[in-house]
This record gives structure tokens, sequence and C-alpha cells, in this order.
């Protein structure tokens, strides 16, 4: 069972059909909804605010989402954060991506379907428009996403999608083995992939 902690009387909420990794901690006022994914050591402190992870979203390995007291901080329906990424206080459009080891603050609010690059910063208060890509440190809009730019996002969200039901049903904590075996398996497409 993954680490959960209650503060000041709130308990996490995990839907039952969401993925929390074992070694992800869960602290106070969070909010993890239908179909989500929360990666391994990924750490959401709902101590000082509220934090939302809303349906289909997906929370990748060693990510830190913090709550502040002043709003709601919120991962939208199918919102994608990538690996090692940083959320305090901030908003996350339906359906965007922020990349890996990219930093979004307080009161900062990212478009729908926009994409923040990986390593990027995001300063407190800025508002992203829909459909944008954002990049550097500080973060500025680069230009529009095509409907192409998009679909690849949406793609890897629907992975993470199917992630989530894979390690629902086939996760399991085990010894190493000692040698690899005589033809061992591999993880085909098909079971990584989404169905088209």
């Amino acid at each position: 069972m993954f680490k959960v902690y209650a503060i000041d009387g709130v308990t996490p909420v995990v839907d039952p059909s969401a993925y929390v990794h074992p070694t992800a901690v869960l602290i106070g006022d969070v909010i993890v909804g239908p179909g989500v994914y929360v990666g391994p050591l990924a750490s959401l402190r709902g101590d000082f605010g509220r934090i939302i992870l809303s349906e289909g979203s997906n929370v990748q390995d060693t990510c830190v989402i913090h709550g502040v007291a002043e709003n709601d901080t919120l991962v939208d329906v199918d919102g994608h954060i990538g690996h090692g990424a940083v959320l305090h206080g901030c908003t996350i459009g339906r359906n965007a991506m922020v990349g890996m080891n990219a930093v979004v603050m307080d009161q900062a609010v990212i478009g729908e379907s926009s994409i923040v690059a990986a390593m990027a910063f995001v300063k407190v208060g800025l508002s992203i428009p829909p459909r944008s890509l954002v990049v550097g440190a500080p973060a500025r809009v680069l230009r529009e996403l095509s409907d192409a730019d998009i679909a690849r996002k949406s793609f890897g969200t629907r992975q993470y999608q199917r992630l989530t039901e894979r390690c629902l049903q086939t996760m399991r904590a085990v010894d190493p083995l000692t040698r690899v075996e005589d033809d061992r398996a591999r993880i085909a497409p098909e079971q990584a992939n989404p169905p088209e």
C-alpha cells in the first residue's frame, strides 16, 4: 500500500480505478480521480492546500506537487506531468502537459492542450494561452501547437491511462531473478500502447 497521511483531520482520497505506486506519498487534502496514474516516488503534499488530480491525468516518477492555501492546485482531465516536474499552487489545464523537470509556480495557469517543455520555469502568476508550446527559464510562449502536436501528446497520455490499467491488473512486488531466463519475454508495443 502506498504511503497516505492525514493532517489536521484531512485524509487523501484515491478513486478505486486510480493507480498510485507504493512508494508515492500523499499527505492531507489530495484528491486522486478516476483512472489517474501516480508514479514511483511522487510526493503530493496537501498540507497547505488542496491538490486535485482529475480523471485520466498522470503524475510520473519523482514529481513533487505542493498545494497552497490561496488556491487549489489542479491537474485537469488528461493532464500529463512528466518525470521530476514540480507543481506549486498552479493550474494545469485539460489535456496539457508539463515536461520532465519543469517547474510551474504559484497561481500560474497552463492553458488547455498546451505543452510546457522539459526544464522550463513558469513564474508565479503567468497565464499561458491554450495550445501553446512553452519553453525556457523564465518560460515564454514559443509558438501555437498544431493538431499533430496535440495528437502526439494525447497519445502519450493514453499510454499512461493504459499503464494505469496494466498496473492495477498485473503489477506486484517480486524478488529479482538471479539470471536472464531463456526466451525472456518482452513488453510488446500492443501491451504498452492504447488501442486505436
